[in-house]
């Protein structure tokens, strides 16, 4: 059975004057190839606001995706290629920015309005070298198209996003193979599952409290599992809560990082800032409709 080598708790980081959790990279645990980053925002708004005045303004991505879970609130999404698109709690967007693309996070007109919680995880996912001059492409993945299937006890929720569990399978195909999965446990509920022997894994806590082998993870900890021969992951939720299950097969490459950019080297990363101030990946103007 695999066992966590690693506990870390979330950093508290400012992200433009919002508060956010980021598990990876800490103080503690950096990346998890293929995955470069997590963030986790929570946020209750007061209404009376306009979308423009909150959430994240219009910014450039390259060579990497970023994947957002929505799981309170609603999420809507604009980008440079034209999509539009609101994603509500259960849901996901999955946003492969490969060769460039600006794009928004703003919560929806209604939440803005009115007021209400949001929380999201968003996490990065490293593009293979191959891929990282795809054409862009976003999915939104609403909840009820997600497949979710019960623990063999009942008591523990599975979303399938990517890979398989069991004979089913997640609907959205990455550039490389992973098996990613959005948990949600009652007090005592059980899990298991097996993933390649080859795969990096990690497992995030948003609230609760499990056993996973012989570490317990709390609330805002990461828990990164050691490699090797077994396949074979065993949960246990001592506290009802929810978990984010992360696991992909090593890209192995060269990570080169500035700010929104993910590429392979510092040539890379000059041609992406040149790109990006050029207009090359297209302009973003936000609009709205009440």
């Amino acid at each position: 059975m695999r066992e966590i080598k690693q506990v870390a708790t979330a950093d508290k980081v400012d992200m433009g004057g919002v508060p956010i959790l980021q598990s990876l990279p800490s103080r503690a645990a950096q990346e998890v190839d293929p995955f470069l980053l997590i963030h986790h925002w929570r946020e209750t708004y007061p209404g009376g606001q306009h979308p423009s005045q909150v959430g994240v303004p219009p910014h450039p991505h390259k060579g990497f995706s970023p994947v957002t879970f929505i799981y309170e609130g609603a999420l809507r999404h604009l980008d440079s290629k034209g999509n539009d698109s609101i994603v509500r709690g259960g849901g996901t967007q999955w946003m492969f920015s490969d060769k460039g693309i600006f794009h928004s996070e703003r919560p929806d007109m209604a939440l803005a309005k009115e007021g209400g919680k949001l929380e999201l995880i968003q996490f990065w996912v490293n593009s293979p070298a191959a891929h990282k001059e795809d054409t862009p492409r976003y999915i939104p993945l609403a909840a009820e198209d997600t497949p979710v299937v019960q623990s063999d006890d009942g008591k523990v929720s599975v979303g399938v996003v990517t890979g398989t569990f069991g004979e089913t399978e997640g609907p959205i195909t990455p550039h490389s193979p992973m098996k990613i999965l959005r948990l949600t446990g009652e007090a005592d509920g059980h899990l298991h599952f097996s993933v390649p022997a080859s795969y990096q894994a990690l497992a995030y806590v948003l609230e609760g409290k499990v056993r996973i082998g012989e570490t317990v993870l709390s609330g805002e900890q990461i828990g990164i599992f050691e490699q090797g021969e077994e396949t074979a992951i065993e949960m246990q939720w001592e506290e009802p809560g929810r978990v984010l299950f992360l696991s992909g097969e090593p890209l192995g490459e060269p990570v080169r990082s500035y700010g929104p950019f993910v590429m392979n080297d510092q040539r890379g990363i000059m041609n992406a800032l040149q790109e990006a101030q050029s207009g090359a990946w297209g302009e973003l103007k936000e609009h709205w409709s009440e």
